[in-house]
């Protein structure tokens, strides 16, 4: 995600420069070549819209909490046909910014309850949580109006092709319970 942020130098909030007495404002709209930029990164198709508000507030002496909305139109490929797909995502980011988070240690480390904790950074790259926001809330298989999976059944010759039905582990117990019941009378 290195090449978009590059592209947007206004989005770096130095912690240090802010006030702690009250909460810090922002506003981030990328230009139609930063969001190009993003969407490339994110490997879609297109950004029409993208916005991300919010504000930065102390909490305590040394730890800060961010609260954003995060608003776009993406254009991705449908995963049946390719055509474009336009999605509306809104979506509330939060993050947590702890200057005493303990370093996970080992080999295996188990994810934490809450995933909005990160360690405190010096300055905190507001492109760059918006570019991950944002990467979160695409839709994993965006589908066009209509679009639907086509099913492909082989077999060889002279063998009765297996479908979906088939494989289920479960799918022959009710045909067969009902010819033990038959049997039985």
């Amino acid at each position: 995600m290195e090449a978009p942020l590059a592209t947007l130098p206004r989005s770096q909030l130095r912690l240090a420069d802010l006030t702690t007495r009250r909460a810090t404002a922002f506003t981030l709209v990328p230009t139609a070549d930063e969001r190009r930029a993003i969407a490339d990164t994110l490997g879609i198709t297109g950004i029409r819209k993208l916005r991300f508000a919010g504000q930065l507030e102390p909490i305590g002496r040394t730890d800060w909490a961010l609260t954003a909305d995060l608003g776009a139109t993406v254009v991705q490929e449908c995963v049946v046909t390719l055509a474009p797909v336009t999605s509306r995502i809104d979506e509330t980011v939060t993050r947590s910014y702890v200057a005493d988070l303990p370093e996970p240690e080992g080999a295996e480390v188990e994810m934490p309850e809450d995933d909005t904790v990160e360690p405190l950074p010096a300055a905190i790259d507001l492109a760059q949580v918006m570019i991950e926001a944002l990467a979160l809330a695409l839709p994993v298989y965006p589908r066009s109006e209509g679009a639907e999976m086509a099913t492909a059944v082989s077999a060889p010759k002279g063998a009765t092709p297996l479908t979906d039905d088939d494989t289920k582990p479960f799918a022959g117990l009710g045909a067969l319970r009902d010819s033990l019941e038959n049997k039985d009378d």
